[in-house]
């Protein structure tokens, strides 16, 4: 089985680490020879590359994993019968997990793409419902976000906020170190998302952080 990932630098370089005992597997910029593959995954479909769309739509066999951080795929894809459209959870640092997060909205046959996965090196696979963020993405960029109230606030520093995090919460990471790992753009970015589609007030996003983001 020849698969094929899309991605940007530092996509690319989180999801080389996890297959990097994994053959058969080619790194790519863009679309140009995909179709010479079995199983394509697009790190950054959602990351303002909704051009490739329509090349995705003139394939005829496959399946199609895309990052579905920013948007449902259903806003860009319909059920297809030549080729099968997963969303996948593509944050850098949570592709190196042994989990893979999915969402099936057109409900097809799971079977082949769990096999797919568990070969790569996914030992836990999630099924999600379909919606902007998937689960640990909304957990993580809420408490980012929150963090940030605090700092803003003045109640604690950032380096204060990560210690007691790992250590009160026994997360591997601190709110900041994440922030680091994922970068700023992308954690703001998918808060955004998550406030124009739930518009609740904990993915509001904190003046500080968008100073951050702005100033990057």
């Amino acid at each position: 089985m020849k698969i094929a990932v899309i991605g940007s630098r530092k996509k690319l370089s989180s999801m080389k680490g996890k297959l990097q005992s994994v053959g058969g597997v080619s790194y790519l910029q863009d679309t140009d020879t995909t179709s010479k593959f079995d199983v394509i995954i697009d790190l950054d479909f959602d990351d303002n590359n909704f051009h490739r769309i329509e090349y995705y739509h003139t394939l005829t066999t496959g399946i199609l994993l895309i990052s579905a951080n920013l948007k449902v795929i259903e806003e860009s894809f319909d059920k297809r019968n030549n080729i099968k459209v997963f969303g996948i959870c593509t944050f850098p640092h949570l592709l190196e997990r042994d989990r893979m997060e999915l969402s099936n909205p057109f409900n097809y046959s799971t079977t082949e793409v769990e096999e797919i996965a568990k070969s790569i090196g996914y030992e836990k696979i999630e099924w999600v419902q379909s919606r902007v963020g998937f689960i640990t993405p909304r957990v993580l960029c809420m408490i980012i976000n929150e963090a940030y109230f605090t700092v803003q606030e003045g109640t604690a520093i950032k380096e204060d906020i990560d210690t007691a995090m790992k250590l009160g919460t026994n997360y591997p990471k601190g709110p900041f170190e994440f922030l680091e790992l994922f970068g700023i753009e992308l954690v703001y970015q998918q808060l955004l998302a998550l406030y124009k589609d739930t518009h609740e007030e904990r993915y509001k996003i904190c003046s500080l952080l968008k100073q951050e983001y702005l100033q990057e």
